[in-house]
């Protein structure tokens, strides 16, 4: 069960002790939670705080799950295509490759940052951020380098690379002889992995691991 709430009024306690809530504005204060609790806002019911068991482990374990994955997702065969006596090997890299040689320059520069380089600075920046939390050491770092990731998580577009992907699958898979290769299954893990990631890096919990004092989560 949560602890006791404190009993003086919110304009006594210090700002580290307080939070409000992202979808209504409530301020209150900020419940202290066991392991596998969550609390929601009184008012709207949003999800405020939730308190994962053993998250430093299971997100380290998510973010080397996701390195491994990034290579064969970005390099290995998503699909082989025979086309009127012609085979190819589809990849991330080689459809970077193909939207630059068609003199789509600036779309294969957009495509490179959002489904290689974003999400692979995202993984290190998690893996930094954890790496700090587990050792204690070099929260600054930490602080920095979770702002950062915050600031990339709306141009990581995994997701919308593989919407692409199955479309072109369903389009192609009628007019030429199509096999999906060892790639897409690595993608999709590497996705699944991501949003699993996020999931169990709980915000509060990571600004409070970083920071106890809670200066840098006030200005966060």
């Amino acid at each position: 069960m949560p602890e006791q709430a404190d009993p003086r009024p919110l304009s006594e306690l210090p700002l580290h002790g307080l939070i409000a809530c992202h979808e209504c504005d409530l301020l209150m204060q900020r419940p202290r939670l066991g392991d596998e609790q969550k609390a929601c806002c009184p008012r709207c019911g949003y999800e405020l705080v939730v308190h994962r068991s053993q998250m430093v482990r299971r997100a380290l374990a998510l973010v080397f799950t996701a390195l491994l994955l990034y290579i064969p997702a970005n390099f290995l065969p998503i699909m082989k295509l025979n086309l009127l006596g012609q085979t190819t090997h589809d990849t991330v890299w080689t459809g970077v490759l193909g939207l630059y040689d068609t003199g789509m320059q600036a779309v294969a520069l957009l495509v490179f940052l959002c489904s290689m380089v974003i999400p692979l600075v995202k993984l290190l920046c998690q893996l930094v951020v954890l790496l700090c939390i587990s050792f204690g050491r070099a929260q600054g770092l930490g602080i920095v380098l979770y702002r950062l990731y915050h600031h990339l998580r709306e141009w990581g577009m995994l997701e919308v690379y593989l919407m692409g992907i199955l479309v072109s699958i369903v389009k192609l898979i009628d007019l030429a002889d199509l096999h999906l290769g060892i790639g897409l299954a690595c993608f999709i893990g590497l996705l699944l992995s991501q949003v699993w990631l996020e999931v169990t890096m709980s915000p509060h919990q990571v600004w409070d691991a970083l920071d106890p004092e809670g200066e840098a989560h006030a200005s966060h």
